[in-house]
């Protein structure tokens, strides 16, 4: 009987299946069309600074508006209500740290990955390993939360409940993002990114003027439903209902602010995206264009969110296969039946086909310029043994995203995203502030800021309750927390700034002037960035 339920209630696994096949089809032909001229460097790892702000701004919010953004969301608001809606400001405010602080001078300064970067000034081969490992750890990090929610979404979307049913799917989820990765590199994954977004943009924003017009176009109906179809009732429009339980529940909370407005414009296959236009001017372009995207975006959330709530009700959105990430699936079925379900379902396997492409080109891009290319070939390697090596890496990472999704398919990802997060903002953004905006900063002040707030970070995350301790941990029945916040976030960004400065002042190493002053009129001024 519930199985029979489940099947109503997602609709027709054939036409969800078809729907997604049709976007597969549509996007591959687009990576192989955009494949002619993947020859150099530039080519594969920024497209060759080609794309336009518009373009560029648009992939951009196709590369952060996961599978998290699209069901998580939505799901949190429907349940939690207020407070689920929080964690989209968090999202939607960091791009201010990227338009006033990164964007211009990182699109400036480097040319392919944050190692780029991070390495201007300072000495080339532990700087870049301590970039690429960072890269490495925060992409899989990321990558393997994507994957991991491929598995609740064909249970939901496909009505695949069998273990081994789900672990097939998601190895060829996995197996399509490595070929866009291969074949298409930067300029292919761009566009999927492109088309992955649009569509996304469509369906929120389809979804969300069908609700206003059902509810005679007055927010305040659709509010005023939703609060008598959940248990919270009218406290499903307040704060508290998630994060204001007690003292500490409202520490995590800003713990977990701090690392989303600070992480996203740390992760690197975002900060990656800045070069691929071809100056400052359209980097700047491309953020202010990926904010209004996500505003949309977030804005048309908030009305699915509720909306689900007051159609379907929370209830019954906590009790269906896939517990809260069911929201927005079950409203597309209420509102439009099986053929909307079916655009809703291929544009959650299309979010999460484009989020991992961008992460593996990222990653693989990471080792293979910045170690292979820089560290053991001393920046002598061939362009065309370096895009090989990118390829193998590619593979590696793909055939790791795909076991790591299958091994914790079911299991808890959220502490996955907000690792990731975390960890973006402790190791990449005090390092490339720093870097950019400090003259004394040396080499040993960057090594401390990197490996300070990548290991406190990931020491913090393993003995939280996360892991363990908790009802909701990913180890169950064991308990060896002792760190009390779920996201280390508040302690492991300030120290990884406090690192880099402790670092810099006790090294006996002097800051090297000329280089810093080449930098700083690059990063001011794009002269030589094309270099």
């Amino acid at each position: 009987m519930t199985v029979q339920i489940a099947a109503r209630a997602t609709g027709s696994p054939i036409i969800n299946l078809s729907v997604f096949f049709a976007f597969v089809v549509i996007t591959l032909f687009v990576v192989y069309k955009a494949t002619n001229r993947n020859s150099t460097t530039s080519d594969y790892y920024a497209a060759g600074s080609a794309f336009s702000g518009v373009q560029n701004g648009i992939a951009l919010s196709g590369d952060f508006l996961s599978a998290a953004s699209f069901l998580g969301i939505s799901g949190a608001i429907a349940v939690h209500g207020y407070d689920g809606f929080l964690y989209s400001v968090g999202w939607l405010v960091a791009w201010l740290v990227a338009l006033l602080l990164v964007g211009e001078r990182l699109r400036n300064t480097g040319r392919f990955t944050v190692g780029d970067v991070m390495a201007f000034r300072m000495k080339q081969r532990p700087v870049r390993a301590a970039a690429a490992n960072a890269t490495l750890v925060i992409t899989f990090f990321y990558m393997l939360a994507q994957m991991a929610g491929a598995g609740g979404l064909i249970a939901l979307l496909l009505n695949v409940h069998s273990k081994g049913g789900q672990a097939l799917i998601i190895t060829g989820v996995g197996l399509v993002m490595v070929f866009y990765v291969l074949v298409g590199g930067m300029k292919g994954t761009t566009w999927v990114q492109i088309i992955k977004a649009g569509l996304l943009l469509i369906c929120v924003t389809f979804m969300s003027v069908f609700l206003l017009g059902k509810f005679g176009f007055s927010l305040s109906a659709i509010l005023d439903q939703a609060s008598q179809n959940s248990p919270l009732g009218a406290e499903l429009l307040n704060p508290g209902g998630w994060y204001g339980r007690n003292a500490m529940d409202q520490l995590d909370f800003v713990s977990l602010s701090l690392a989303l407005v600070l992480g996203i414009s740390s992760l690197p296959h975002v900060l990656m995206r800045f070069y691929t236009v071809p100056d400052a001017k359209e980097a700047r372009r491309s953020v202010v264009w990926c904010s209004w995207s996500m505003f949309i975006f977030y804005l048309s959330i908030l009305l699915v969110g509720y909306g689900a709530t007051a159609l379907v009700g929370s209830d019954k959105i906590v009790k269906a296969p896939g517990g809260e990430n069911s929201a927005a699936p079950l409203l597309a079925f209420e509102i439009g039946g099986a053929m909307l379900l079916g655009i809703v379902s291929a544009v959650a396997f299309a979010t999460i086909l484009a989020v991992v492409a961008g992460l593996t080109l990222a990653a693989s891009a990471s080792f293979a310029h910045d170690v292979y290319a820089n560290v053991i070939r001393n920046g002598k390697a061939d362009p065309r043994s370096e895009i090989r090596v990118a390829r193998l890496t590619a593979l590696v990472i793909g055939f790791l995203a795909i076991l790591g999704g299958i091994v914790t398919n079911g299991q808890n990802v959220a502490f996955l995203v907000s690792l990731a997060l975390a960890l973006a903002a402790s190791a990449n953004l005090p390092t490339i502030l720093y870097t950019l905006f400090w003259k004394r900063f040396n080499t040993t002040g960057t090594l401390w800021s990197i490996y300070g707030g990548l290991v406190s970070g990931l020491v913090l995350i393993i003995f939280s309750p996360a892991i363990s301790g908790s009802s909701t941990s990913i180890i169950k029945g064991v308990d060896f927390h002792w760190f009390p916040l779920t996201n280390p976030g508040l302690v492991s960004i300030p120290l990884s700034f406090l690192c880099g400065f402790l670092g810099t002042v006790f090294s006996k190493e002097p800051a090297d002037p000329k280089k810093q002053a080449e930098m700083e009129v690059r990063s001011l001024t794009g002269i030589g960035s094309k270099a």
